[in-house]
């Protein structure tokens, strides 16, 4: 982080920490475009958001699956809260300090919350979870093509 990003930047240790051990866990699984937002000054009820999605709903459980492990297993953290497991489109794991949302690719598309929290400050992620940007529209685009082929 920066010297200038960091007097942005008014999240908790503790929710910097959570998000950077979760987004390598969330890219170990190929999710697609992971932020994480500093909601801190907008947001009494946590410091930051990590968002993440999938293509299908399988993937979305197993992103899921590995953040909560990683997060127990490294830093002692468990989720307060769990929410979405059975339609598994958008499953919701609340460590108090951190809000991660894992969304199939449909629902982020859909609710697009970085637009609700673009004025928000982007939180710097780890080098494997920056390169997952952009990976939703190649999936798209690779889908619409093998549709195309298909027909």
């Amino acid at each position: 982080m920066t010297a200038d990003e960091s007097l942005l930047v008014t999240a908790t240790d503790r929710a910097i920490q959570l998000v950077q051990t979760a987004a390598p866990a969330a890219a170990a699984r190929l999710a697609h475009d992971i932020i994480a937002y500093d909601v801190s000054d907008v947001l009494s009820i946590t410091d930051a958001f990590l968002l993440a999605s999938a293509p299908n709903d399988r993937q979305v459980k197993s992103i899921v699956d590995e953040i909560e492990g990683r997060l127990q297993k490294e830093l002692g953290a468990k989720p307060v809260r769990r929410e979405g497991d059975r339609d598994a489109r958008w499953i919701l794991l609340d460590y108090v300090d951190v809000v991660v949302h894992v969304q199939h690719s449909e629902e982020r598309v859909f609710y697009a919350l970085e637009r609700l929290w673009k004025d928000c400050p982007e939180l710097p992620l780890p080098e494997d979870a920056v390169k997952t940007k952009g990976k939703g529209e190649e999936h798209a685009a690779l889908s619409a093509r093998a549709d195309e082929d298909a027909s």
